[in-house]
C-alpha cells in the first residue's frame, strides 16, 4: 500500500521546474481556500436563523472532533510527510509532523460533510466539499502531503461529522440559545440596520 501511496504522490507532485501559473493555484488553494471554512461559519451565522446556527454548531463541532482524532492517529501512528523521506519535491516549508491524515481536509472535509446532512446548510456544505477536491489536489502538488492523507482525512472527518449528527440535537439548541445572549445585545446596532441577521 505504501509503494501505491508513493507512486501516485509523483503522479501528482509538482516537477522540478513547475509551472508558475500551476504553481500560484496550487499555493492559492493549498494555504488560503481553508479561511473559506471558518468565513462560511461566520457569515452563517450572522446571516442565519437560529436553526442554521444549530447547524453551524454542529459543523464547528463536527470539525473539533475530526480534528482531535487526526492528533490523536497522528501521535500513535506518525507516517512521515514527503519531504521528510525525501521524496518529490517540497513547494513550501513545513513542520516535520505526522502526514495522516491531512488537517487541512479534515478540517474542511469535517465541516462539509456535517452540513450536508441538513437540507437548510446543504448548498453551504456542497460548495465546501467541492472546495476541498482541489485543495486535496494542491496538498499533494506541493508535497506536504500523501493522496492516502486525503483518503484518511476523507473517513476521519465522514465518521466525525455523523457522530455530531447523531448528537446535535442534545448539545446545537443549548449552545445557541447561550450565544445568543451574548451576541444580540452586542450586534444589535447591525441587526437593526438589517446588516446581520437577529
Amino acid at each position: 500500500m505504501e509503494a501505491l501511496n508513493q507512486t501516485l504522490f509523483l503522479l501528482i507532485n509538482a516537477s522540478a521546474q513547475p509551472n508558475s501559473d500551476v504553481v500560484a493555484l496550487a499555493m492559492l488553494f493549498g494555504e488560503y481556500a481553508i479561511w473559506l471554512v471558518p468565513a462560511t461559519l461566520v457569515l452563517g451565522w450572522l446571516r442565519g436563523n437560529d436553526t442554521l446556527r444549530q447547524r453551524l454548531i454542529e459543523a464547528s463541532a463536527s470539525a473539533l472532533l475530526a480534528l482531535l482524532a487526526a492528533q490523536i492517529i497522528g501521535v500513535m501512528w506518525p507516517h512521515p510527510r514527503p519531504f521528510m523521506i525525501g521524496l518529490g519535491h517540497t513547494l513550501i516549508v513545513h513542520g516535520a509532523d505526522s502526514s495522516f491524515p491531512s488537517d487541512h481536509l479534515t478540517f474542511c472535509w469535517a465541516v462539509a460533510f456535517s452540513l450536508l446532512m441538513h437540507p437548510e446548510a446543504r448548498r453551504a456544505g456542497s460548495v465546501l466539499a467541492l472546495i476541498g477536491l482541489p485543495m486535496a489536489w494542491a496538498r499533494i502538488y506541493i508535497g506536504v502531503h500523501f493522496p492516502f492523507d486525503i483518503v484518511g482525512a476523507a473517513l476521519v472527518s465522514g465518521i466525525s461529522a455523523w457522530l455530531c449528527a447523531l448528537t446535535g440535537r442534545w448539545f446545537a439548541a443549548p449552545v445557541v440559545r447561550a450565544a445568543m445572549i451574548a451576541y444580540r445585545p452586542l450586534f444589535a446596532p447591525l441587526i437593526r440596520r438589517g446588516w446581520v441577521t437577529r
